[in-house]
């Protein structure tokens, strides 16, 4: 009878480290999706002056176009990303198996595809207009930043609605096949857009830093290459296998630790491009320089040398002067 206890007392102190390795995880997965959240806010706010700017406030130009779409499909993406860090925190404190991320999934797929694919666009376009300077400026269509953002949304729409046709409507387990294959197919077009988006890149930084020809560094060459480092080191792979996680019914667990660093890092992904032009538009000579909003991002997304961008300040000065005087015109009125 003795030598139970030992026994017994081995059992105690294995279910009380294992209960402790537990408690553990919970608490740091609980901190991460608080965390998370914190995060999406602040990129929501960011993305929302972006989208405010760049749509009432600026003239557009050929890249600023790709600026406001991508802020757009960011938004859509943290708004479903608040809604999935909330999932997670009803299952911590009840452990309760809810699905109010069903419809918010496929927004996610939908924000994700198009937000990469604005991503891959900029970049490729900033190249051709980098490499093949008179062709692009003689040739190109007045409006072809308008109709590819428009296709590439209108792509993103038709994969996401036949993912959630195929996989949810006609039931995931009576679809099996169908629905893998249209995985695959997004994967695949995923990969493709990482390929293209780190050799346009990698032609850019070549053709500026080691071409013969002098390649000026120009603001929007900064903010187009931190973008697109971003996205290749917080949001590719994250893509991938949150995309497979949708897949499974119990793949959003509480306390699963990894699922909520994929989250944490997907949210610093879409809320990266507004801090990126924040800080690209605020640096002037070495310096961090104070401005007005709609200043800042005129300078970020300017595809001018540094020692130009007093003739766009003014500009962009005498912009806002005009606008000022047409609102107390419209409030006298």
């Amino acid at each position: 009878m003795d030598s139970s206890f030992p026994d017994w007392n081995v059992k105690f102190r294995e279910q009380n480290e294992s209960y402790f390795m537990e408690s553990s995880s919970c608490d740091m997965s609980l901190a991460m999706s608080f965390l998370s959240i914190i995060i999406a806010i602040i990129g929501l706010t960011g993305n929302i002056i972006v989208l405010q700017l760049l749509g009432f406030h600026m003239h557009r130009n050929t890249f600023s176009v790709y600026i406001f779409n991508l802020a757009g499909a960011n938004f859509l993406f943290l708004c479903t990303h608040i809604v999935f860090s909330l999932e997670n925190l009803i299952r911590h404190f009840h452990f309760i198996n809810i699905h109010m991320a069903l419809f918010s999934g496929n927004v996610t797929i939908l924000a994700y595809i198009a937000g990469v694919s604005m991503i891959t666009a900029i970049s490729v376009e900033y190249w051709l207009s980098v490499l093949w300077p008179t062709w692009y400026h003689a040739q190109r269509p007045k409006h072809t930043s308008t109709v590819i953002c428009t296709l590439l949304w209108v792509l993103s729409l038709l994969l996401s609605l036949w993912n959630w046709i195929i996989c949810e409507v006609l039931d995931y387990i009576y679809n099996w096949d169908m629905c893998w294959k249209l995985a695959l197919m997004i994967v695949v077009w995923l990969l493709v857009l990482f390929v293209v988006l780190s050799r346009s890149n990698q032609a850019l930084l070549f053709r500026v830093f080691c071409g013969s020809e002098h390649t000026p560094v120009t603001r929007l060459l900064v903010t187009i290459v931190l973008t697109a480092l971003v996205f290749l080191i917080c949001g590719f792979g994250i893509g991938i296998c949150f995309f497979y996680w949708m897949k499974e019914e119990n793949s959003i667990m509480p306390c699963n630790y990894f699922y909520e660093i994929i989250l944490l890092l997907s949210g610093v992904n879409s809320c990266a491009n507004p801090i990126i032009c924040l800080l690209v538009g605020s640096i002037k000579h070495c310096q961090f320089q104070c401005g007005t909003l709609r200043l800042i991002l005129q300078r970020a997304i300017q595809d001018t040398p540094e020692e130009e961008d007093e003739e766009v300040e003014e500009v962009v000065e005498q912009e806002g002067g005009e606008e000022d005087e047409e609102d107390e015109e419209s409030t006298t009125l």
